[in-house]
């Protein structure tokens, strides 16, 4: 079995690296199954730290396709091109894909356009709102899909609620967890003030351009944040927001910008942070595992089980609400969560099994 996996961005490796762990180990047990690894971006992508694969304990993609428009229909038609001269001269018997991301989508109509199978790895995300680019890569890469791995049964319920087949819609768990259990114990302490201990600071990350973009709303944010709580806040964030937020000529004695982290150090982070604020649905994945109190500044969130079992709670950028969660966690009340079914580092196994039983 040939099988050809699609990243688009960083995040997409977090999930993908357990799968590739899991290839190894069958090729070690005589099992006829290869992978080859694309990811659309560039070589030289700034976001894919030197460290990065070593981290993850897998291999750098086979091929980087180069696709570096910026502009969504470029990208979208750069992707579509590159992608098809690639699969005519590596055929394979499967391409799967990850997420909801303009590759996901991209790499899927290629497949589906030269009769290739597709799988889709966290499948039956939804947010019923058309308005966000994301929902209509969900839901066109879903349409086109033949096999759909979902990390929880609210996904499933989305599925069938749009006609999907049952038989082909697997229940498998969470990909993030599994790369986080195989780090845990490999986590790093970054570079960070010596006097911040362990289980006695905030991280804070915001990666969304709508927020950072506003001013007023960036700044009601970071005093809301700063004004409800007495301890020191890491903040590791890419340059444009990081600028953006000392432009506001706000006190940042207790807000310590750091540069984006590397895996292992950023994971140290997360689990070791007394709570998190975010924007990031893989944050708060990963805060559940933890047992992390985590906010989230969106109203929706990609997997409910974070809120409804896990350690998270969705404010939005009601500045009312962030308070309420702040004080909440200051006061040592915050909610006690539970790991949700199948979150348990064995999803990667979870989905070879499957694909063995498929004949294709």
């Amino acid at each position: 079995m040939k099988i050809t996996i699609i990243a688009g961005a960083r995040p997409n490796f977090m999930k993908i690296a357990p799968l590739a762990r899991a290839i190894r180990a069958e090729q070690a047990q005589g099992k006829d199954i290869q992978y080859r690894l694309v990811y659309t971006g560039l070589r030289q992508d700034a976001s894919l730290d030197s460290t990065l694969f070593e981290d993850l304990g897998m291999d750098a993609p086979d091929v980087y396709l180069n696709v570096e428009a910026t502009d969504f229909f470029e990208r979208l038609a750069g992707i579509l091109v590159s992608f098809a001269h690639d699969l005519d001269a590596h055929p394979t018997d499967l391409v799967m894909v990850v997420d909801d991301m303009t590759p996901t989508m991209a790499c899927s109509i290629v497949a589906k356009k030269k009769g290739i199978k597709v799988a889709h790895l966290v499948a039956g995300i939804r947010s019923f709102d058309m308005n966000m680019p994301k929902e209509v890569n969900r839901m066109i890469t879903d349409g086109l899909s033949d096999y759909f791995f979902t990390a929880g049964m609210n996904s499933n319920r989305n599925l069938n609620q749009t006609g999907t087949e049952q038989a082909h819609v697997y229940f498998v768990g969470n990909l993030l967890i599994d790369t986080l259990r195989y780090n845990r114990q490999r986590f790093v302490r970054p570079d960070m003030p010596a006097d911040i201990t362990d289980g006695a600071y905030l991280l804070f990350t915001l990666n969304r351009r709508a927020v950072a973009d506003k001013p007023e709303t960036l700044q009601n944010l970071l005093e809301t944040l700063l004004r409800e709580t007495d301890l020191p806040i890491m903040a590791p964030l890419h340059m444009y927001v990081a600028d953006k937020i000392r432009s506001l000529h706000l006190d940042l004695s207790r807000l310590h910008l750091l540069p984006p982290q590397p895996y292992l150090q950023f994971g140290y982070l997360e689990a070791h942070a007394a709570g998190i604020i975010t924007d990031s649905g893989n944050v708060a994945e990963e805060a559940t595992f933890l047992g992390i109190p985590c906010i989230t500044l969106h109203d929706y969130v990609e997997h409910p089980e974070t809120v409804n079992q896990g350690t998270n709670v969705a404010v939005g950028l009601d500045m009312k609400e962030l308070a309420e969660a702040l004080r909440v966690l200051k006061r040592g009340e915050w909610k006690t969560g539970s790991l949700p079914e199948r979150w348990d580092g064995r999803t990667a196994e979870r989905i070879l099994q499957i694909l063995e039983e498929i004949k294709f």
